[in-house]
């Protein structure tokens, strides 16, 4: 007579089997954290935007200029129903800007009490770093910059200043647009 198997051993035999003949599973990558940002070039240096200081992007709208303002206020324009702000932040920075117009962007900031759209030479797009390639050790940087930029990221020898959109709307110098 046949000895009977328990089915739990059957089970077994099974598992084992299969664990014999599976081809092993691929190596685990090491996943990194990351940090993503939108990226815009600005007077010929490659910056990002946090993702959450940037709740618009446009192309350049139609504009009204505006009389007694500095130079580097465009103008306003409509924008849904609402008046926007131009500011050009190359002539902000006392920088020419020789992208032409078509690639040339609007980052609409709308926080709190600022809605103001900002000129950038060009859109990037999204941009994903290694938070370890962070460093707040700043790269040779036109000094008008450095109170707006709160460290870089450095990927394949190319340096991403983190522009701190927050510490420009706060600067007295950004606020005043009258002549």
């Amino acid at each position: 007579m046949a000895e009977s198997i328990h089915p739990f051993d059957l089970l077994q035999q099974l598992a084992t089997q299969c664990r014999r003949q599976a081809i092993g599973l691929p190596a685990q990558d090491v996943v990194s954290e990351t940090w993503s940002g939108v990226g815009f070039r600005l007077a010929g240096q490659p910056m990002v935007a946090a993702m959450g200081e940037v709740s618009e992007i446009l192309h350049e709208p139609r504009y009204t200029a505006l009389p007694r303002v500095k130079t580097w206020v465009r103008g306003v324009a409509n924008v849904r129903g609402r008046l926007l702000p131009i500011v050009d932040l190359s002539r902000f920075f006392d920088s020419t800007s020789s992208s032409p117009r078509k690639q040339r962007r609007v980052l609409v900031l709308d926080r709190d009490d600022l809605f103001v759209g900002l000129l950038v030479d060009e859109l990037l797009g999204m941009q994903h770093f290694p938070v370890s390639s962070f460093s707040t050790e700043l790269p040779a940087i036109e000094e008008g910059f450095r109170p707006f930029v709160v460290g870089a990221y450095v990927q394949e020898s190319v340096s991403s200043l983190v522009f701190n959109f927050r510490a420009l709307a706060r600067d007295q110098a950004f606020l005043d647009v009258a002549i």
